[in-house]
């Protein structure tokens, strides 16, 4: 009978992490793939923006909803959903005959992510009772994060070299399937029955809001900043996320409890966290572009040159506990900031020629400032709020960081665009090209999404294929610098913002995200980046 249960056990903890690790992959794995997806399609920078906003922005609108669903009708349920979901999302992108249906199946994974991430921390507490048993298994479900993150630029670099980019997605086919035969037969289902209620017009203009601020960050640059249509989009945004703050202000059970944010640590600790998302998914953005469109390595080559950032944040997570239970969470993390934050703006010295010799401790380093500032900032910003709460309250930590991963992909690409044409147009005046025919190649170049790549023109050329190659390069990798710039920037300003307000007690542990005593309470907490 022990020997079952055991077994019972083990089944549940593979079944709800190998769930999670698909859905956090899937973050990662898709930027090694994203010039190859660019060279078929003929994308756009600003079609390589969707492919992952697209992802990330159902993830992180749906988030705090999802929870509800699965307290209310069921975690199993909602578990298997979000499975099918982003098992049927994953067939589209594989099978995808054009970018626009590419981008929906991204949009039909996010979705079915955010459904299935809070499904797997539930039945996993539900199942493990015992507090020593739960610890470990929470654990083991928190290292997934980590993992996902180091394997995924490696793990696409090897299916695209030994097949191609929809391979990337195929991979989840038999992976979901196989899950989802298995969580049918083995986990079980699980409500709580004191549930929130559902919170559907916060939840309606919370998405309408995101969705018009994105489509208008990243369509920006092509329709102009000045168009009736983005500046409609814009107070469309702004008129919704207002409503969004006064439904919540007022229902009885809202998706966002705004009481929440009168505590200025919880606060800070939300803001630091979406300055965390801002500025780390868009540096493995870039960087993978970096890699691959302008210095020409592989998918997988490029895969292997950004583990020292990735295995930075895997190694250093578990210490950043350690350090902010001893010192408290203040330390580490604005340590981590301003690691991070000076290892950003050093990559301004950056050049097409640049060595890796010289870029590889620099990914080290702000991949170890990253790590250091992840659970620690959950531990602070749950300091200070009601235990009963710490579940609500490590949900929408998850989702402002979420949410800064959105918006750091779509602002961020918008000025790099932005900044590589502007690059561009003057090194090809400065080569000696009139001011008309410059224009047109800016936009020829622009439009086939080619930094850093060939690009085929009509006629003669004014100038040399390979100087033009070597101009695009610079001019982008150029635009590069502005990223840097600010992310770096704004993660020093965050040290020092937090250094002032996270008055966090020492003793506060930095796994206080998961509480044992409220396990229908809980959704997920942990490093998911």
């Amino acid at each position: 009978m022990f020997a079952q249960d055991r077994a019972r056990k083990l089944a549940i903890l593979i079944i709800t992490c190998v769930g999670f690790f698909m859905v956090l992959l899937d973050t990662s794995i898709v930027n090694v793939a994203l010039p190859t997806i660019q060279t078929d399609f003929h994308a756009s920078l600003t079609d390589l923006q969707w492919m992952v906003d697209a992802y990330t922005l159902p993830f992180a609108a749906l988030l705090l909803t999802a929870g509800s669903l699965g307290d209310r009708f069921g975690r199993k349920r909602l578990f298997l959903i979000g499975l099918i979901g982003f098992t049927l999302g994953s067939a589209l992108c594989a099978l995808a005959p054009n970018l626009q249906l590419l981008i929906a199946g991204r949009a039909l994974q996010g979705a079915g992510g955010a459904a299935l991430s809070p499904g797997s921390l539930s039945l996993l507490v539900a199942a493990f009772t015992d507090h020593k048993e739960r610890t470990q298994a929470l654990g083991i479900w928190s290292g997934i994060s980590g993992l996902a993150l180091a394997a995924g630029p490696v793990v696409g670099g090897v299916l695209i070299r030994v097949s191609n980019w929809p391979a990337i997605f195929f991979v989840n086919l038999p992976i979901g399937t196989l899950v989802f035969i298995l969580g049918w037969r083995i986990l079980a289902e699980s409500r709580n029955p004191h549930a929130r209620r559902l919170d559907l017009p916060g939840q309606v203009l919370a998405i309408a809001g995101l969705a018009s601020l994105t489509y208008a960050l990243i369509e920006g640059e092509s329709a102009g900043w000045t168009s009736p249509l983005i500046l409609s989009l814009f107070a469309s945004a702004a008129a919704f996320l207002i409503a969004f703050l006064v439904v919540e202000a007022r229902v009885r059970e809202p998706l966002l409890p705004l009481q929440l944010f009168k505590s200025v640590v919880f606060s800070t600790a939300n803001a630091a966290a979406a300055v965390v998302g801002f500025a780390l998914l868009s540096t493995v953005f870039f960087v993978t572009q970096y890699f691959q469109s302008v210095q020409g390595y592989s998918a997988l080559d490029a895969g292997l040159r950004t583990l020292p950032s990735s295995m930075g944040i895997f190694l250093t997570a578990p210490v950043a506990g350690q350090v902010a239970a001893r010192f408290g969470p203040r330390v580490p993390i604005t340590l981590g900031a301003l690691l991070s934050g000076v290892a950003l703006l050093l990559l301004i010295r950056l050049d097409p020629t640049t060595s890796y010799a010289n870029i590889w401790w620099n990914q080290g380093m702000y991949g170890i400032g990253f790590g250091l500032m992840l659970s620690p900032l959950t531990a602070a910003g749950l300091s200070t709020i009601p235990q009963h709460r710490a579940g609500l309250g490590s949900a929408v930590l998850n989702t402002s960081r979420q949410i800064g991963s959105v918006f750091g992909i779509a602002l961020l690409g918008a000025l790099v665009e932005q900044q590589f044409i502007n690059n561009l147009f003057s090194k090809l005046s400065n080569l000696g090209i009139p001011g008309s025919i410059s224009q047109k190649m800016v936009a020829t170049i622009a439009s086939a999404g080619a930094e850093g790549g060939q690009v085929q023109f009509s006629g003669s050329l004014p100038v040399a294929s390979h100087v033009l190659h070597q101009v695009i390069n610079q001019a982008f990798t150029d635009s590069l610098h502005i990223s840097f710039l600010t992310t770096g920037t704004l993660l020093l300003f965050t040290g020092g913002v937090c250094a002032l307000l996270l008055k966090v007690p020492r003793h506060v542990e930095a796994d206080k995200d998961i509480p044992s005593d409220t396990p229908e309470e809980l959704v997920p907490a942990s490093g998911e980046i």
